[in-house]
């Protein structure tokens, strides 16, 4: 999976000797297992993630994967860390408005391909070797600003802050997005639904302008200006960070 194994976190490091499963599957291997699992928990969300279950679609006995991985805990960090690989960016332009522009960008596809990931996220202690690879990477694109390390990881967490914050919020749209066709509700049916709630908060005289922008025609929630929303709200974050630096 990975070069540097000797850096591995606590919880992803082999477990020690213990009773084997007396027939081991040489077909297997643990990236083969981690990448089956990162599969079921994209298209099936974190729950679906279990020794059964990865065994089934690897056509392997279940005691087998416990060559390759001490248990589900240890699983859940090694997909962890082969997922943050992927947030990381091939090249850096020197530009670190440009370079933590791609950064935020990469890091928020990466985390809307793997949605299961910030539930997992808050309850992890230990950071892997790629984790730790893109936080290096991070603080290079500072490298050329006069920064101490304090205020240089602050820079970070605030763009990540804003990162996961705007993803976590796109994931409930696309919910609701998703329970509504779920339900067999027309598109006729659901405007029909919309204009008599507006209608309702109109009548209300408390909300005059929430009133107005649904009746400027604004989906504040629209699928086709999520884009444009994240665009907007990084260049409002690299702004404050340019004029603390």
């Amino acid at each position: 999976m990975t070069k540097l194994d000797d850096h591995r976190p606590p919880s992803a490091v082999a477990a020690p000797d213990r009773p084997r499963h007396p027939r081991r599957d040489k077909m297997l291997d643990r990236d083969k297992i981690i990448r089956t699992a990162i599969a079921l928990a994209d298209a099936d969300g974190a729950a679906a993630v279990n020794m059964r279950r990865i065994a089934k679609d690897l056509g392997a006995g279940a005691m087998s994967l416990y060559w390759y991985v001490a248990d589900k805990e240890q699983l859940l960090d090694l997909m962890l860390d082969v997922v943050e690989e992927e947030s990381r960016v091939a090249d850096l332009s020197g530009d670190w408005r440009v370079d933590f522009r791609t950064i935020a960008r990469q890091r928020r596809r990466v985390l809307l391909r793997h949605p299961w990931v910030l539930d997992f996220m808050s309850g992890r202690k230990q950071l892997g070797p790629n984790a730790l690879l893109q936080v290096e990477q991070s603080l290079s694109v500072l490298d050329g600003v006069d920064l101490d390390s304090r205020t240089a990881l602050k820079i970070l967490m605030t763009i990540d802050a804003y990162v996961t914050g705007t993803v976590l919020n796109e994931l409930r749209e696309i919910r609701v997005e998703q329970t509504q066709t779920g339900d067999g509700f027309s598109d006729a049916e659901v405007t029909a639904g919309m204009e008599e709630w507006i209608e309702r908060l109109s009548d209300s005289g408390s909300f005059e302008r929430v009133v107005r922008v649904f009746k400027e025609g604004i989906d504040p929630d629209a699928a086709e200006t999520r884009n444009e929303r994240f665009e907007f709200g990084l260049g409002c974050v690299l702004d404050g960070l340019a004029a603390q630096l």
